[in-house]
């Protein structure tokens, strides 16, 4: 411990070690499962790791007589020993605590490093990947002004190509500077064990110092008032996942000493802070990325996509050709996957485009899959059937195409997205339908009428801000600042002339996998697939956005 602890701005090193009965401890061990704590304590104990998660260990010159006989865990003499301890933990059975109590009252009575339990973090990140809620950004160029010694604000270059160049020593640097320069945070970079992804996790710690001090003083205080946000860079992507920041601990605390992360009285999960400590990370993140000295310069801006599932985010917004092929433009995503399962082995290598003479086959869903088997009407069904039994009347038969002309249209319209058990699905997905009422008899709905939707809307604004000049809810934050781009101004300016009643209407779609389901309701013929709009099917990519004249509009759809 230092002797003396001064206030300093550098993050806070990954030796630093935690009370093993400190609640946080306590917390981020007890959410793992056996087989996973003793996976995270094998990898403490690797040689590449066990430098900053030392054990507590039995010197080679104390003699065992001597051993402490009220000691229920005896210290081992060396990490090999612990290993084969813990290995023939994992080749039996036991229950969890027996494992969590000899890590925290044994192994490593005298604390555990900020660098342990990042690994202990990332194991339930990676035991619960919808465990986090995750936000995509796309990052942006931005023009060097005109005059530098100006007051002009840089704007967004839509055709630069130029992506920044990611050095992480450097980039922690300078986000530290940028970002959280009063509080302390530590660091540690992930590389994904499934996905190409390299993960950032950086728990942040109300404290001006970065020793022991920080930890040891008040250390109860301090882990309450702290968070914990995942940052996720995609390979080969101008895009970055950013997480919603979560406290490390479940309890309420009083009060907080720093002006950029203080928590108010209603407890640690005050939901001001987390957006505070978002948007501080979206200013500064790009500032982190950019180079001024060789003019280049970036921005975040929302890709309106907010979900759980990590691997949706890099189906949609990773280096593949997915990001921009949804719906049932993916059939055409990667090569030699087009057709059907039979036959992609032959395709193999064959490049597939629109202009194909023959289009791809897409596969079945597991709805369309189960009906296929058990329609006694198929061609699987009838093979061997007595003749008076394949004998339908009219009614059935005209029941039986139209259930197979809609299966054909699920296939055309979601391709090979929307199956229930691909892992990329979006759990909720917010729209507004901006689009003017249809005419009724000729003539456009308006005048008196007019006045109850204008009712019904300031009636929802008021129930939403009560006072008027409240902070707006994140969903209308990002309409209307999607409201401001060219294009919708120039739709605002076609239509100012000839004002028509537009209803307020907003549609939530909620579910474990929101576009497998609506799939499986044009497959069961509740939705017309042939009038569904294009955002219905996911091929826009957006989980936020709004309707006018039938397109989606949100991030520009796909934002090519």
């Amino acid at each position: 411990m230092a002797r003396i602890s001064i206030p300093t701005t550098a993050r806070l090193p990954s030796s630093l070690r935690v009370d093993p009965n400190n609640s946080a401890v306590t917390k981020i061990l007890s959410r793992l499962t056996r087989s996973s704590l003793i996976s995270v304590a094998l990898d403490w104990l690797d040689e590449a790791n066990i430098s900053l998660a030392v054990p507590y260990l039995r010197d080679d010159d104390e003699d065992e007589d001597n051993e402490d006989v009220d000691d229920f865990y005896p210290a081992a003499r060396s990490p090999r020993a612990l290993i084969e301890n813990y290995l023939s933990l994992q080749e039996r059975k036991g229950s969890k605590r027996e494992v969590l109590d000899r890590i925290v009252e044994g192994d490593w009575r005298h604390g555990l490093t900020l660098y342990q339990l990042a690994m202990a973090d990332l194991q339930y990140l990676y035991d619960h990947p919808t465990s986090q809620k995750w936000s995509a950004y796309r990052i942006m160029p931005l023009q060097a002004p005109h005059d530098p010694d100006g007051e002009e604000l840089p704007e967004v270059d839509r055709l630069s190509l130029t992506v920044p160049r990611f050095h992480p020593s450097t980039f922690l640097k300078t986000l530290q500077s940028h970002v959280l320069p009063d509080v302390k945070a530590h660091y540690n970079f992930d590389a994904h064990r499934s996905l190409p992804l390299l993960i950032l996790r950086i728990f942040i710690l109300d404290s001006p110092y970065n020793t022991n001090h920080a930890l040891q003083s008040g250390s109860t205080t301090n882990f309450d008032s702290s968070r914990t946000v995942y940052i996720a860079f995609p390979d080969a992507s101008p895009y970055i996942f950013i997480s919603k920041p979560q406290s490390t601990t479940s309890t309420t605390s009083v009060s907080s000493t720093s002006a950029t992360s203080a928590v108010s009285a209603r407890g640690p999960t005050a939901a001001g802070e987390s957006k505070s400590l978002n948007a501080l990370l979206v200013e500064g993140i790009p500032k982190s990325l950019s180079r001024p000295l060789c003019r280049e310069r970036f921005t975040l801006q929302s890709t309106d996509l907010v979900t759980r599932n990590l691997a949706e985010l890099v189906e949609r917004r990773g280096g593949g050709r997915t990001n921009c092929a949804g719906g049932g433009w993916s059939i055409y995503a990667d090569e030699g996957r087009g057709g059907s399962s039979g036959e992609r082995g032959k395709k193999r290598g064959r490049k597939e485009t629109p202009l194909d003479l023959v289009l791809p086959s897409p596969p079945l869903s597991e709805l369309d899959q189960d009906q296929e088997n058990l329609d006694p009407g198929s061609a699987a069904g009838r093979k061997g059937a007595p003749a008076a039994a394949v004998l339908l009347t009219e009614s059935e038969r005209r029941s039986e195409r139209a259930t197979k002309r809609a299966r054909l249209v699920a296939k055309a319209r979601f391709g090979e997205t929307g199956m229930v058990r691909d892992g990329k699905g979006v759990e909720r997905v917010d729209i507004v339908i901006e689009d003017p009422f249809p005419k009724v008899g000729g003539q456009e709905v308006g005048g008196e009428e007019d006045e109850g939707g204008e009712e019904m809307a300031q009636r929802d604004s008021a129930r939403s801000d009560p006072k008027g000049g409240k902070r707006k809810s994140r969903f209308d934050q990002i309409l209307e600042n999607a409201g401001e781009n060219e294009d919708d101004e120039e739709d605002d300016n076609n239509t100012a002339s000839a004002p028509t009643w537009r209803p307020h209407v907003k549609l939530t779609f909620h579910g474990s996998h929101v576009f497998a389901g609506i799939r499986q309701l044009v497959e069961s013929g509740v939705i017309d697939g042939e009038r569904m709009p294009g955002w219905m099917t996911g091929e826009e990519g957006v989980t936020i956005g709004a309707v006018r004249h039938g397109r989606i509009r949100g991030y520009k759809g796909s934002g090519v």
